[in-house]
């Protein structure tokens, strides 16, 4: 039951990395602090369609 889902930037909205999750034990969006190469630092990413 594990589907891609793709992470995306909450300043600067690049989607920048891709990654597997398991719905069955994460059914809510994926929340992650992250390097972001467009803004030069760790900001939280959040999973988008």
């Amino acid at each position: 039951m594990r589907v891609k889902v793709v992470l995306a930037c909450t300043e600067c909205k690049q989607r920048n990395y891709n990654t597997m999750k398991n719905k069955k034990n994460d059914p809510d969006r994926l929340e992650m602090h992250k390097y972001c190469p467009f803004c030069k630092k760790h900001t939280l990413h959040k999973e988008t369609k």
